[in-house]
């Protein structure tokens, strides 16, 4: 198996962090790591770039990590955060000269072709983006080569996609796990997993439920993201994590052990 490389481009749930209005010590901290952009992932393997989500702050992360081409598009689910930026891929449209293939469940799908309705018309506005709808069937696919697997979760009531590739996991927004989707998930070194905040909530992990399943699956190291901040300073939560789990952060890169 190649060398994998996850960078997160971000790390905060649905509102970011700092939230718009807020005052807690979260939202005023001065840690950088305490600066969230809305959940989104860059995987690097084989010299490929496979971006995960595309919310609304894609053009600021994409900027930030001097992206300047990407080989595919995986979405977890439909929710605004995670699909809000797509249109900002067409700034890679014209720099490669292709359309973009996004790959993801039907029902996302269909969602991203309601949304962005004006780049599937017939007769399309110059300079709309360019998008090759992909859907997932089955327990694994193929992204320009790249080989992947689906990892099935529940976002309350809501199918969302999880990816394993090698020896890594990344799945967010995640509330529930079947027994049998747990099982495919022997063996990863990393596994990022959502963990929203202390108090339970309807259709995400807080942070018990999160190290619970974390032990359950058994990996080497667990990264936390889509984090709210309603979990507290990542200073602070930090000093009282387990030794091989930590919270992400926005820029952070980790290479994964096949």
């Amino acid at each position: 198996m190649q060398a994998v490389t996850l960078e997160f481009l971000g790390t905060g749930t649905s509102q970011g962090v700092p939230v718009i209005g807020c005052a807690c010590a979260v939202c005023r901290s001065s840690d950088p790591r305490d600066q969230r952009l809305r959940t989104s992932a860059l995987i690097r393997v084989g010299g490929k770039q496979l971006l995960i989500d595309a919310g609304p702050d894609l053009r600021q992360q994409l900027l930030r990590a001097r992206i300047d081409h990407l080989d595919a598009v995986l979405l977890t689910h439909e929710h605004m955060d995670h699909i809000s930026g797509i249109d900002d891929l067409r700034a890679l449209n014209f720099r490669m000269k292709r359309a973009m293939d996004l790959h993801s469940s039907p029902a996302t799908l269909d969602a991203v072709a309601r949304m962005y309705h004006y780049a599937f018309t017939k007769e399309r506005y110059p300079g709309v983006p360019e998008l090759n709808l992909v859907p997932i069937a089955g327990r694994s696919f193929i992204a320009d080569g790249v080989v992947l697997e689906v990892i099935h979760v529940m976002h309350h009531r809501m199918p969302v996609l999880g990816f394993r590739i090698g020896g890594l996991a990344y799945i967010t927004d995640a509330k529930t796990m079947e027994d049998d989707e747990i099982s495919r998930l022997n063996g990863i070194h990393t596994l990022v997993l959502n963990a929203l905040r202390i108090e339970d909530h309807p259709s995400h992990l807080n942070l018990r439920e999160a190290l619970q399943l974390a032990e359950r699956i058994g990996p080497a190291r667990v990264l936390f993201t889509h984090i709210s901040h309603l979990l507290g300073r990542h200073a602070d939560v930090s000093r009282r994590l387990p030794e091989n789990v930590a919270l992400a952060y926005d820029g952070l890169h980790v290479d994964v052990e096949a």
